[in-house]
């Protein structure tokens, strides 16, 4: 999803409401020193701060500087702070945290993602928490899709797996990353993330047809089934996707445990 406009799409599709549910559930309180390991934007590391302050700080860690900028000319300030790293590498330098949040950063790391998770396990400290969140079906789950339309994106999911290391199951795999990693008290919340039907919002119509977008071009894919091809292709997608007659979901799954003390 990299592009000049990623960190605007990631700051116009986080829903504060949905961010601070999720983390009160995984066990953020106050006075707590937190990671955002993925941040983005920044946002979600700005409602975090807001739920361990007064007492406590947020470091919000990302591997594009395009979006660290973003993040810092928007969100930094006392308590709050945003380093550029890539998060395949130890993390050491960055200190111990009492709470780590990983969201929607593991379906990017398809082959490698319980060895990005253990080396994000070494910043949480002995007792502390690693909660882990990401999507299950991501993109697949429609109705109302013509017969070619469903072939075309789940062919271009397909190659999103075999050559962008993208997984659409992220989410049924984190259970199984913290049970390897010997962590304790794993609990498991599934619910709904994507929910779209009836009138169409802006902010689920600038996610998408970004991700359409982006995604098509990063690909190279053909859409042999259209005489236009992409152009022919987007045009179809946009009238289901205005059509409020449509249905689209998308489970999340958000999985937490404490790193062993001992």
């Amino acid at each position: 999803m990299e592009s000049n406009e990623e960190a605007f799409r990631l700051d116009v599709k986080t829903d504060i409401e949905s961010v601070e549910k999720q983390a009160l559930w995984a066990g953020i309180r106050l006075g707590m020193r937190v990671a955002d390991i993925g941040c983005g934007s920044g946002k979600t590391t700005a409602i975090l701060h807001n739920l361990v302050h007064p007492g406590g700080v947020v470091v919000g860690v990302d591997g594009s500087e395009k979006r660290i900028e973003y993040a810092r000319g928007h969100y930094a300030g006392d308590g709050i702070k945003f380093i550029c790293k890539d998060i395949r590498k130890p993390l050491g330098d960055l200190g111990l945290f009492d709470f780590v949040w990983v969201r929607f950063l593991l379906e990017y790391y398809l082959s490698n993602s319980f060895d990005l998770v253990k080396n994000i396990s070494e910043i949480v400290k002995p007792g502390g928490i690693l909660c882990l969140i990401d999507l299950d079906h991501n993109c697949l789950n429609y109705c109302g899709l013509s017969p070619r339309l469903e072939r075309t994106i789940f062919a271009a999911m397909k190659i999103l797996e075999e050559k962008e290391n993208f997984d659409p199951y992220a989410g049924r795999r984190l259970y199984s990353h913290l049970y390897n990693l010997g962590y304790q008290d794993i609990n498991v919340n599934v619910s709904a993330h994507h929910l779209i039907f009836g009138r169409l919002k802006e902010s689920d119509a600038l996610n998408w047809m970004k991700k359409i977008e982006v995604v098509s071009k990063k690909i190279s894919y053909q859409f042999e089934e259209y005489e236009r091809g992409y152009e022919e292709f987007l045009d179809e997608f946009k009238r289901f996707f205005n059509d409020p007659r449509r249905f689209i979901y998308t489970p999340v799954i958000l999985c937490r445990g404490h790193r062993p003390i001992a």
